[in-house]
């Protein structure tokens, strides 16, 4: 019984890595250059992130800057502003409207200092690949299909792997020839890194496809939360201005720093205000506070404690797969997970085809040593 079901699952692991392996070694080995790629567009582009007026808190008011965005990207234009994390950083506008980017502005000015469009720049080009093949909502669900698909591949390979006899042979032969050393190192590097790349896949997939997080909850008997909605006939009139706005968001959370003030476009849709808080693992904040933009009430508070798992589950998932959460060691980690995963994909493809090449050329040695007289 062994041989037929071992044919079964090297079938399945060979065709599945064969479809899906490209793919999924192309968006690892963009994962892993992500992480390098990151402190070097800082470093290139030091006018988008740093402010040159040199202050060292932000001190512009907001409401004119809101006032000021919506005459030039239209009324209905989505806001995103970012204030800075350390002394000296840039104010960071996400414009989602006609025109789809990033403002960078001096945060005590005002004054912009750059701007970049969502798919412009090395780097911009780099994670839109990574995290959607330029193919936005689309490209997600193919990514997240992959990457669940490699959850199966990492089963079949253990499986294919599994030794009759214990401990395993982690050994790697180098020494007799480039398709069997190639060969252990597919086996082996699979085996002992398999555990830990899924992690990293599995995380990838959660945050791409954001259903699974629904998913989850209801496995879990859970409702996914919600947020907030503004009470219907109750949108109409001016806005109150965006400073006291985000001020009542603070009273929530008094001295907790902010980690993003989403500013809708309609004003049937409420403000948001992320707050970094001490507890939050996720380095953006999920701690949320919700305001009518017209009246200025508090619609919802919630700590990321309140959320539903799979929700919730967010403010951990995103630290761990970009390697936040463990420091640059725990980034330099990824790196090499996103490397090693490259490695797998290539290197079973290029085993596929280096064998069906040599047992090609063996059968028409064979046909010529049968017809030769």
């Amino acid at each position: 019984m062994r041989a037929p079901l071992r044919r079964y699952w090297l079938t399945l692991h060979r065709w599945i890595g064969l479809t899906l392996g490209p793919l999924l070694a192309l968006t690892a080995l963009l994962g892993a250059v992500l992480v390098v790629a990151l402190p070097l567009d800082r470093a290139v582009h030091p006018e988008f992130f740093t402010a040159r007026s040199g202050a060292s808190t932000a001190s512009t008011p907001l409401e004119p800057l809101r006032q000021r965005l919506l005459a030039e990207f239209g009324p209905n234009t989505n806001l995103t502003l970012r204030p800075p994390r350390q002394p000296g950083d840039t104010l960071w506008v996400m414009v989602r409207g006609p025109w789809e980017g990033t403002l960078y502005l001096d945060a005590a000015t005002g004054v912009e200092q750059g701007r970049r469009g969502t798919h412009e720049g090395a780097y911009n080009l780099l994670f839109e690949l990574h995290s959607s093949l330029l193919l936005e909502d689309t490209g997600k669900g193919i990514l997240a299909i992959a990457a669940l698909a490699y959850l199966f591949l990492l089963v079949t390979g253990v499986v294919l792997w599994w030794p009759v006899r214990w401990p395993p042979s982690l050994r790697i032969v180098l020494n007799r020839g480039l398709l069997r050393g190639l060969f252990d190192l597919h086996r082996t590097g699979g085996a002992v890194l398999g555990l830990l790349i899924a992690v990293s896949v599995f995380t990838g997939a959660y945050m791409a496809w954001r259903p699974l997080g629904g998913f989850i909850s209801t496995a879990l008997g859970q409702t996914p939360v919600k947020p907030p909605v503004v009470p219907k006939g109750t949108s109409t009139g001016p806005r109150l201005p965006l400073d006291e706005l985000v001020a009542r968001a603070q009273a929530v959370f008094p001295d907790q720093p902010i980690g993003y003030v989403q500013v809708p476009g309609r004003p049937d849709r409420p403000l948001r205000v992320r707050f970094r808080l001490a507890d939050d693992p996720h380095p953006n904040g999920i701690g949320s506070v919700w305001l009518h933009p017209v009246t200025g009430e508090v619609l919802g508070t919630r700590r990321w404690q309140d959320l539903d798992a799979g929700n919730g589950a967010v403010a951990v998932i995103y630290p761990l797969h970009t390697g936040v959460l463990g420091g640059v060691v725990h980034e330099a980690v990824t790196a090499v997970l996103g490397l090693a995963l490259a490695g797998l994909g290539l290197s079973g493809v290029w085993l596929w085809w280096r064998r069906r090449a040599v047992a090609a050329a063996a059968r028409s040695n064979a046909l010529s040593r049968g017809t030769t007289p």
